[in-house]
């Protein structure tokens, strides 16, 4: 086990990622302090795709070494933690956190930022944010559909709305490098991508049913709804076999 050089979080690094070990009620503590402290802070919710892209793509990989908290989303990474001999608690899904940042920041008056998906979806959002937390303010939001040339009015934009938290749904092979490379101009507090959670908030998409969650089988539902995700879901068990095959070597840094 290694402890976080920044947040001073207990983690265990999985083929160089290094995942969070605490439950969802601590990790929700120490971003609230995250918020308190105003520095910057990037959270990844890591599943076994993202750590496989990691491991093929060394810039990937870096932006995974400089964010300062990766949480336990994916039940392979919880998995592979268990089987090495260093469990994580639970599972810290990135869609329950969202809700636990701003169900928390109702308590402090919070500002948030909703960055991505379609200009219907992100209107969406907003307004179910509202309704279910009136006591958090929707500071700002945009779409997700924004080049590079862009970059510097959508920073500037963020920055002058000046939120608590930042939530980003471009796509974890987006959402991460960007939030990695503009991390300290935008000066979010926390800033954390979001992936999927804004179709799920807007209604536009469900979320697993419980079922499938007990079962720890999320992404199943997620390929029997959308079939074209089965290349991607390839990850899944090759990640599984290398774990399995290298099981000494999964937590040497």
């Amino acid at each position: 086990m290694t402890v976080d050089k920044v947040t001073s979080v207990p983690t265990v690094p999985i083929f160089g990622v290094q995942v969070s070990r605490l439950n969802m009620k601590d990790t929700l503590n120490v971003l609230i302090q995250a918020v308190k402290s105003r520095r910057p802070h990037q959270v990844i919710t890591a599943n076994p795709i993202m750590v496989m892209a990691a491991l093929e793509d060394p810039v990937y990989m870096n932006v995974m070494k400089q964010a300062e908290l990766i949480v336990p989303d994916g039940t392979g990474v919880v998995w592979a933690a268990n089987y090495v001999g260093h469990p994580v608690p639970e599972r810290v899904a990135g869609f329950d956190l969202l809700h636990e940042l701003l169900a928390a920041g109702e308590n402090y008056h919070w500002k948030v930022y909703l960055l991505g998906s379609t200009p219907e979806v992100i209107q969406a959002t907003a307004q179910r944010v509202h309704e279910l937390y009136p006591r958090i303010t929707v500071c700002g939001k945009r779409d997700g559909f924004f080049g590079p040339n862009e970059d510097e009015a959508v920073i500037r934009a963020i920055r002058e709305a000046n939120p608590d938290l930042l939530f980003v749904a471009r796509g974890a092979d987006t959402q991460e490098p960007w939030i990695g490379k503009y991390k300290e101009q935008l000066g979010v507090p926390v800033m954390m991508g979001v992936g999927g959670s804004f179709d799920v908030i807007s209604g536009k998409t469900k979320r697993a049913p419980k079922l499938f969650q007990k079962l720890r089988a999320e992404w199943l539902y997620r390929l029997l709804k959308e079939p074209s995700r089965y290349k991607r879901m390839l990850a899944l068990p090759k990640f599984a076999v290398k774990v399995m095959r290298e099981k000494e070597n999964v937590t040497k840094v």
